[in-house]
């Protein structure tokens, strides 16, 4: 008896040791690892070099009636590695994306489990349930720890109706309002080690919002599922009544992502495609259609253009000049924004000015299609307008004044790009929140707005260096970022001035060029008007010979918020971009990515001798380079940089 009350003791020992037992999981070059412990709460911890980043970190599931997490019982554990690769439909940085990383799956009693994934370059967790029925997730815990106080860049807004259109702030965790919170991505810093933060893979879901606790830890808070809604004009509707719950959703599921590129290189931040490696792969069989290109943008300038016999404006006239204009540079489409239509209420009614279907025929016989802007009120409210279009022949849609991002809307972009799909049309998303995966899976999604973009500086100059710089270790390194570059009016900030007629840019014009090369979009714009650059050849033809889908992709140097020089090749060619702050930069890039033993020709432009107080003023050379040799980046406050480099004949 004595023997087997000693036997059962020590079974109930080992049960306890495994039910509180630390797990660990590293990164496949084990730089990263992670300490997962389950007792009172599913918690982690995180080191990176063998120095504490997270510590005591924790999520929760809450279901109506149900805390997955809390008290868990664990059943098993499952590790496991991964080493695949995959071909992007749309490649903006690399045509071929390695996918490497180590597994760990803890499944629990009450149908559900958990899976970590442990990268180089970061790591990420998500719920998965297997329950019969469907759920109502009350609130998500998302409580992140730092194991040392930490600064933080964040877009902070006050609700959670916002267009993610948000100026950077940097600040420390501690010091950040708690009376308000901030979309993602955000950015955290410990002095030694950066966390770039977000979420991938979200449907049926909403976006999470991060509010600050103290000055090491944050949480997450959602919107509440929306039940009931009113009028609320031409573009938008008022919430009336909300649900007790986030989302109310099928049992069987993977939850989204949250997930963490922690690096001691900037350079790695803007270079990471972590939200593709852990999103949906496409789920279109035919992707031959999907032709991602440059596009004109007439609402930047308000359809003025000038040096033309006819009255311009929203009419026909105009917009042959915007097809010719495009034919004549090779530029694949032209957008007709807000002031095509004669209501935004109804898609399919022209103003009185066009003759779409003249305008649609013109643009083909120059090989030049058209998208079309609408809200997406309009679009929700006659959801069979993507047949209508593919009919007509029309391209893609740029769909507007989202700002929401609760679980209906999230559904919303999700049904939209599908039907899109199903009709051969592709899709820019505006007032928009970030990307998340959905692009991955339906990759007719070229593009998001959710920046700062050059559109804010027609009544006001937001869209300054200063907070370009944030970007591409930010906000387009989730996603794709339509920011609208291109203007031909460069100044700096103190002679920069509104207008919506003569419209400018706060930086210089090559730091205008080098957004082409450094910011990523399916569908990348020319904001200016053809006018400005017809008489600006050189710089067009440069503008217009950049790709916007890559084979490869390195980010050379960058600190974040204040420089950066990425190199992209496409075929034998490799471009370079560099952007500066408003603090003038000598860089050094080293052309290692060239091939040896090549005669290599590089064509530059750069800030010119007087770009310092001329913001115009820039500078072409060309000359012989080769494999190894070093690049001299010279930039002015707000300046910039660009080069192509491909072989001599």
């Amino acid at each position: 008896m004595k023997k087997q009350l000693l036997t059962t003791c020590i079974l109930l020992l080992a049960c306890l040791k495994l039910y509180s037992a630390e797990i660990d999981l590293s990164s496949p070059d084990k730089r990263i690892k992670i300490s997962v412990n389950v007792k009172e709460k599913i918690s982690y911890s995180v080191s990176f070099n063998g120095e504490s980043f997270l510590k005591n970190s924790y999520l929760q599931l809450n279901l109506d009636q149900l805390k997955l997490g809390a008290n868990a019982k664990f059943l098993k554990k499952t590790l496991s590695s991964v080493n695949s690769s995959s071909i992007p439909v749309v490649p903006l940085k690399n045509s071929t994306v390695s996918n490497q990383y180590n597994l760990l799956r803890l499944d629990f009693k009450g149908d559900f489990s958990v899976e970590f994934r442990a990268y180089n370059d970061g790591i990420a967790y998500r719920f998965i349930t297997n329950k019969r029925d469907s759920i109502s997730i009350t609130s998500e815990d998302v409580h992140i720890a730092f194991s040392n106080k930490v600064k933080v860049a964040y877009l902070e807004t006050a609700g959670f109706k916002t267009a993610y259109e948000i100026l950077y702030r940097q600040n420390e965790l501690g010091k950040v309002d708690k009376s308000k919170m901030s979309v993602l991505p955000m950015l955290f810093d410990n002095g030694k080690y950066k966390a770039l933060f977000s979420e991938a893979d979200l449907y049926d879901y909403p976006c999470l919002f991060v509010k600050a606790t103290d000055d090491q830890t944050i949480e997450a808070t959602f919107p509440k599922a929306p039940l009931a809604f009113g009028e609320d004009g031409d573009r938008s509707k008022k919430i009336l009544k909300e649900a007790n719950y986030i989302a109310k959703t099928v049992g069987k599921r993977s939850f989204p992502w949250r997930f963490l590129v922690i690096t001691d290189k900037d350079e790695q931040l803007a270079a990471n495609e972590m939200v593709y490696k852990l999103s949906t792969p496409n789920q279109l069989k035919d992707t031959q259609w999907i032709k991602p290109g440059q596009v004109t943008w007439e609402w930047w300038h308000n359809a003025y253009v000038y040096g033309v016999d006819f009255k311009s404006g929203y009419n026909q006239d105009t917009y042959k000049y915007y097809i010719d204009f495009a034919a004549k540079f090779g530029i694949p489409y032209i957008i007709m924004d807000e002031g095509w239509a004669k209501t935004t209420l109804n898609p399919f009614e022209p103003n009185p000015t066009i003759n779409l279907q003249e305008l649609i025929a013109y643009g083909k016989s120059k090989n030049v299609k058209i998208v079309l802007w609408f809200t997406w009120l309009a679009v929700e409210n006659n959801f069979n307008i993507f047949e209508t279009l593919e009919r007509w022949g029309i391209a893609g849609v740029k769909i507007d004044f989202m700002d929401r991002s609760d679980q209906w809307m999230v559904n919303y972009y999700t049904r939209v790009a599908k039907e899109a799909a199903k009709h051969h049309i592709l899709v820019d998303f505006h007032g928009a929140f970030k990307p998340a995966g959905l692009e991955v899976a339906y990759p007719n999604v070229l593009s998001y707005e959710g920046v700062v973009g050059m559109e804010q500086n027609i009544g006001g100059g937001l869209a300054t260096p200063n907070n370009n710089l944030f970007l591409p270790f930010l906000r387009n390194a989730v996603g794709p970022m339509d920011y609208t570059p291109g203007a031909m009016r460069s100044a700096h900030k103190k002679d920069y001035k509104p207008s919506w007629v003569n419209t400018m840019s706060i930086g210089t014009r090559a730091h205008q060029l080098a957004m082409y090369i450094v910011f990523e979009s399916g569908f990348q714009m020319l904001a200016d008007n053809p006018f400005n650059y017809l008489k600006e050849p050189e710089t067009t033809s440069f503008i217009t010979s950049v790709p916007v889908t890559w084979d490869e992709t390195k980010v050379l140097d960058g600190r974040v918020g204040e420089y950066i020089v990425k190199a992209k090749r496409k075929g034998e060619k490799w471009f370079i971009g560099a952007m500066g702050n408003d603090q003038t930069h000598d860089l050094k890039a080293k052309a290692s990515f060239l091939k040896p033993g090549i005669n290599y020709q590089i064509t530059l432009i750069q800030d010119g001798i007087n770009a310092d107080f001329q913001a115009m003023d820039f500078k072409k050379i060309i000359k012989p380079i080769m494999a190894g040799e070093i690049i001299d980046i010279k930039m002015v406050k707000d300046g910039g940089y660009v080069a192509v480099i491909e072989p001599k004949n």
